[in-house]
């Protein structure tokens, strides 16, 4: 493993794109922002309310009541996430999280993004080279600026996972030694899901001490809340059982995201090494519409309908409604509210995947507009895609 983080200077540049009197976000037209983005109003928000906004981000909470005594008893809860930089970015990661970390800056929380360049060497993410991580970091970050992530406020910090953990290397190893100490082999082997592995592939040794690390991640960090998605839930829950071995009473609580299918049938999730399961951030409108084109879509079958669910996941939560746009011959365009009458519509057939198709692709356009213009006119966002592009997806 290597011993040295990002140069200084590259922490530096993505550090300041967390400080609102340094960097704004590009200019979003008002109507392709999340609502959530909007600055927090001035009448204090209820404790129901925060509680209801953070708990619609989470598939499952673990738990209800531990979130609740928390929002009581903290003004400003931390949040954490993270990622490992391991290639071009699609939508099921560029929007949910844009809508998820505003939700949450909403609610008063401060949301701790862990860029987990480590992680991804860990992980043999391209191919291992530290270089061509820390590009991909950058310009996940610049996804995020340029696609309506809040910014400005200050309450989003973005940390390199090495920088960090080199410069309090005295609090970070012991709590992983301790960890692994702690955990038998079989337990940490299941954590493999996190890596995108199973507990039947062959691992590493990188990817046995993987799952520790990242357990270590929550207290370094000092997370009252992981929100990550399911698919991280096995290592969330190895922290809170942790916690009962350290006798922590204050455990971290997880506020798990569902995970976006792929636009094929079958696809459980959109992944950067298969093409066909994936919208990519800076996809441009044609391509947008001819993936969403060729999606698996059936009609009157609402689950298992990857399309349906983006227009759950990502269009209501963005425009809190959704509009069918046909002819007059077909019934006409008819605007939805609610994901519940759009898709028991769609269950009796009153609307057509032929319908349907077009006015989610146009949908998502009108989000990834802004991310097209800042990667096509800003200088730096262009070349940080464009290397980014030339690098093989390893796995």
């Amino acid at each position: 493993m290597a011993t040295e983080g990002p140069e200084q200077l590259a922490a530096d540049e993505v550090k300041s794109m967390s400080i609102s009197d340094k960097v704004k976000p590009p200019s979003v037209a008002a109507e392709s922002q999340p609502s959530s983005s909007s600055a927090t109003p001035s009448v204090p928000m209820s404790l129901k309310k925060k509680f209801d906004i953070l708990r619609s981000i989470a598939e499952e909470c673990i738990q209800d009541d531990e979130l609740e005594q928390l929002l009581a008893n903290k003004a400003e809860p931390i949040c954490y996430d993270g990622f490992e930089p391991s290639g071009r970015m699609h939508i099921a990661q560029g929007v949910l999280k844009a809508i998820n970390v505003n939700k949450m800056t909403s609610c008063g929380c401060r949301v701790k993004i862990w860029i987990a360049d480590w992680f991804a060497q860990l992980n043999n993410k391209m191919g291992g080279d530290l270089k061509k991580i820390e590009t991909v970091g950058k310009y996940f970050i610049e996804i995020w600026r340029s696609v309506g992530m809040n910014l400005d406020d200050g309450k989003v910090e973005f940390l390199w996972s090495s920088k960090e953990i080199n410069e309090r290397a005295h609090e970070y190893w012991p709590r992983v030694m301790d960890i692994a100490r702690k955990n038998k082999l079989p337990r940490i082997v299941r954590c493999s899901q996190i890596m995108g592995r199973t507990d039947q592939d062959e691992l590493t040794a990188a990817q046995i001490l993987y799952p520790c690390m990242q357990c270590a991640d929550i207290f370094f960090l000092q997370a009252d809340i992981c929100q990550l998605g399911m698919d991280q839930r096995k290592v969330n829950m190895l922290a809170r059982e942790y916690c009962d071995d350290i006798k922590k009473k204050n455990k971290p609580i997880i506020l798990s995201h569902h995970m976006l299918p792929g636009l094929q049938q079958g696809q459980e999730k959109m992944s950067k090494s298969d093409l066909s399961s994936s919208i990519f951030m800076e996809d441009e409108e044609a391509e947008v519409n001819t993936k969403i084109k060729k999606a698996y879509c059936p009609p009157k079958e609402v689950e298992g309908n990857p399309c349906l669910e983006y227009i759950q996941y990502l269009i209501f939560p963005w425009f809190h409604e959704f509009t069918v746009e046909r002819s007059e011959k077909n019934g006409g365009n008819t605007t939805f509210t609610k994901f519940g009458d759009l898709s028991a519509a769609y269950a009796k057939g009153e609307v057509h995947p032929g319908d349907l198709k077009p006015s989610l692709a146009k949908a998502l356009n009108r989000i990834l507009e802004p991310v097209r213009s800042h990667f096509k006119n800003d200088k730096a966002a262009k070349q940080l895609l464009q290397s980014v592009k030339n690098y093989r997806v390893t796995r």
